[in-house]
């Protein structure tokens, strides 16, 4: 008997709007903004605890605003997943987000194919490497408006690494199903390949076209049918 899809498990960029706002818009922002933004917060609880955090991962060292900055464009620049980068990051686009400056907006078939999978009694989820906060802050600011409560949770790399299996386990432990009733949506082989090696559904989602080894292929959210 075929398991019922019961909770989606999808990431944002290059699946639910183009990678190019990644890497071509958020990025770029907080490499432009970091070093100014630990300067000015850096009284905050939630930068000095990602500061504390970064300098242990560095070899526990107290990092001044200059060494802390010069080791987060380090991380930029090598696409580091980190989550005291992930976190400043978020806290950085979220500052445009509510300025004005930063305008998301998600391919055309994903917010109705989002609320007709909630209205069916599907459990939505995010997982990102951008952090809990980047993503509410994203969702909150669509041309839709905001999105972010047809999800039941966010998840990020607090909850592990998106490549590794053991995180996959972990998520369906959390969210109380078998495997194989959550379908994870992504456009990255390696995280699809880590999900179903433990059991989980997965399908690629071909946005440029593509495959992604033996996983099923959606061109988009509207050509995703649920079991």
């Amino acid at each position: 008997m075929v398991e019922p899809i019961r909770a989606i498990l999808t990431d944002l960029e290059g699946v639910a709007l183009p990678s190019a706002f990644m890497t071509d818009t958020l990025v770029p922002l907080s490499r432009e903004r970091i070093g100014a933004y630990i300067v000015a917060h850096a009284d905050d609880d939630e930068v000095d605890e990602a500061l504390e955090e970064a300098g242990r991962l560095f070899g526990g060292f107290n990092l001044k605003p200059e060494e802390a900055e010069a080791l987060f464009l380090r991380w930029i620049k090598q696409d580091r997943k980190t989550t005291p980068l992930k976190v400043l990051q978020g806290l950085i686009w979220q500052e445009a987000y509510e300025a004005g400056t930063l305008k998301p907006e998600l391919y055309p078939d994903v917010a109705p194919a989002l609320t007709g999978w909630k209205e069916a009694g599907v459990r939505l989820f995010v997982y990102s490497s951008s952090s809990e906060l980047a993503q509410k802050a994203l969702l909150a600011h669509l041309p839709e408006g905001d999105l972010g409560p047809l999800f039941e949770g966010f998840l990020d790399t607090v909850t592990g690494q998106k490549i590794e299996p053991g995180t996959y386990t972990l998520i369906a432990e959390r969210l109380g199903l078998p495997p194989a009733a959550i379908l994870l949506l992504s456009d990255n082989e390696e995280e699809l390949d880590a999900a179903r090696s433990v059991g989980l559904s997965t399908t690629f989602v071909a946005r440029s076209g593509g495959t992604a080894g033996s996983h099923p292929v959606a061109a988009d959210f509207a050509a995703l049918t649920l079991a």
